[in-house]
């Protein structure tokens, strides 16, 4: 994974609590966002961790790079203000977002949570976020895609739209809706590419704004 970070102690920090876990693998370190674009295009981490208030290029901007190549699925840091910052990053399709105050074994699971390709990350923070981006609705993505799309949803794929809004990961969907975890990931592939959106994340905010909601949990 590559680490992005301007504040060289912090980036320190960052990296010696990743390279301390046998299954991660640092691979990178970036100080400023424009440095971050180019090791990802470079290395190719399946993981970018990005700070947002970077020099020279925003960790946003980057972020945005990063996602719309395919190079990395980025998880971000933030002081969760729920600022300009976060929103873009959400726009930008950031995979995840993490407290930058969080634990350490709190950082290693969302990492290898995002590195599974299940971008909705600690309950206690995605669940948060959701809540307050189906509150605030900020602009450019409560009005991004038609709801008319969502008709060209299967009833299955509504019930796993429905459970990402919950902000439950695959293991969870699958439990949720008696499916192998396996197909739930297929069918979050599928129904990202019907709504056009570039994460999980997103399509949880959307599920809150639409009103899209999963099956119940059994007794």
């Amino acid at each position: 994974m590559l680490v992005a970070e301007d504040q060289t102690s912090v980036r320190a920090g960052l990296v010696l609590i990743l390279r301390s876990a046998p299954d991660l693998r640092v691979v990178g370190e970036a100080a400023d966002g424009e440095q971050a674009v180019a090791l990802a295009r470079e290395l190719r981490p399946d993981v970018v961790l990005m700070d947002v208030q970077m020099p020279r290029l925003d960790g946003v901007s980057a972020t945005a790079q990063i996602v719309a190549d395919g190079l990395a699925d980025v998880l971000v840091l933030t002081t969760f203000d729920l600022d300009e910052y976060v929103f873009g990053a959400l726009r930008a399709g950031a995979a995840g977002f993490l407290l930058k105050d969080s634990e350490a074994t709190e950082l290693l699971a969302a990492v290898r949570t995002v590195a599974r390709g299940e971008g909705l990350i600690a309950p206690s923070v995605t669940r948060r976020l959701i809540r307050e981006f189906g509150r605030v609705q900020p602009p450019g993505l409560a009005s991004g895609p038609d709801t008319a799309l969502l008709n060209t949803l299967t009833p299955r794929e509504r019930e796993v739209l429905g459970a990402l809004g919950e902000g439950l990961s695959n293991a969870e969907i699958a439990t949720r809706l008696t499916m192998a975890e396996a197909t739930v990931k297929t069918h979050v592939s599928r129904l990202l590419a019907k709504l056009e959106l570039r994460s999980r994340v997103q399509a949880a905010v959307l599920a809150q704004e639409w009103g899209v909601s999963a099956p119940p949990r059994r007794p």
